[in-house]
């Protein structure tokens, strides 16, 4: 176990809260900082500590030697990959600048160890699927390439100081606490999963299908859907990894390896809710890939990490859950 407390950035987060509920779970204590610009403060378990400030803030240094913080958990960042095409300065900056001041305060504290949350976007247009870590990182918007970025450093940093680290490269993360203790509550979110379950609770009423001519079975883009829970639980493993293999630093793919298309996503909604949510076909975005499916023997085969939750109808279940628990709550 870990000498001291984890600090989770962006844990006021979707991603982040339930990397939090799965630390504390696991027994490990956690301090949280979030600016709770798009972050909730009701989102983070009471178990946890919270301290609003960003993650640029020189006072972060100050956190980590307050609570004795021996470990790093980076969620906190812009995460719209068409915003990132329009707006890239702001991913710039508030992904690979705000990281980079980051990781800065962590080796002035002698922090050793860093797990980061990158993505599958570093991977831009696969010259394959599936897609495996050693594969070509060539992103194709400025969002992919703020997280590639970041990982560039960490790696430059762990080869210069005493920090061992994991990237971590999601693929599409849906779902929802199985507990209802958390779930996505973005307002304006734009993954698909949390859009459907909008649609379904009233909420919106359709849901946009963008693109329809990708080279893939059906025509529209092909995901592979990780739920929220199993990806906490790969942090919190990855975590372990590092403490027990402090000379290693790892990036490794969070997926299940096989992928859905939007259409087979919505069809799944619909069995899932017994009706019928409209389809509005519009063009593509700009920035998005036919298909990413992850290769993941390799955090198979680095970590004590299985899926438990392979299941797209049970995904959509989750997420609908929250969704309702959220309309309930006049969220």
């Amino acid at each position: 176990m870990l000498d001291g407390k984890v600090m989770v950035t962006g844990g006021a987060g979707y991603i982040g809260s339930h990397a939090v509920l799965a630390l504390l779970d696991a027994g490990y204590e956690v301090v949280v900082i979030d600016n709770l610009v798009t972050g909730f403060d009701w989102a983070v378990d009471r178990r946890a500590a919270l301290v609003q400030m960003a993650v640029e803030d020189a006072r972060v240094r100050d956190v980590i030697a307050e609570h004795g913080v021996r470990a790093i958990m980076h969620f906190a960042g812009s995460v719209v990959v068409p915003e990132s095409v329009s707006d890239p300065l702001k991913y710039y900056r508030n992904n690979t600048a705000a990281s980079r001041s980051l990781i800065e305060s962590a080796v002035a504290a002698g922090v050793p160890h860093f797990i980061f949350s990158s993505t599958a976007a570093t991977y831009g247009t696969p010259a394959r699927v599936p897609i495996a870590e050693g594969d070509a990182t060539v992103p194709i918007n400025p969002y992919g390439m703020s997280k590639l970025m970041t990982e560039a450093m960490l790696r430059d940093v762990a080869a210069a100081h005493p920090m061992n680290y994991c990237a971590l490269r999601y693929f599409n993360v849906a779902g929802a606490d199985p507990q209802g203790r958390s779930g996505q509550s973005t307002i304006g979110a734009t993954h698909l999963i949390k859009i459907a379950v909008e649609a379904a609770t009233g909420k919106r009423d359709a849901v946009g299908v963008y693109g329809t001519d990708f080279d893939t079975a059906d025509g529209t883009g092909v995901r592979d859907y990780i739920h929220v829970s199993d990806l906490a639980a790969a942090h919190v493993a990855a975590l372990g990894m590092l403490i027990e293999r402090p000379a290693e630093s790892h990036t490794l793919n969070c997926g299940y390896g096989r992928g859905f298309s939007v259409l087979e996503v919505l069809d799944a909604v619909d069995r899932v809710t017994n009706r019928t949510i409209e389809r509005r076909f519009e063009g593509r975005r700009a920035g998005d890939p036919a298909a990413l499916v992850a290769d993941n023997s390799a955090i198979l085969a680095a970590l004590p990490w299985r899926p438990e939750r392979d299941d797209l109808d049970g995904i959509v279940r989750d997420a609908l859950a929250w969704e309702r628990a959220l309309a309930e709550r006049g969220r």
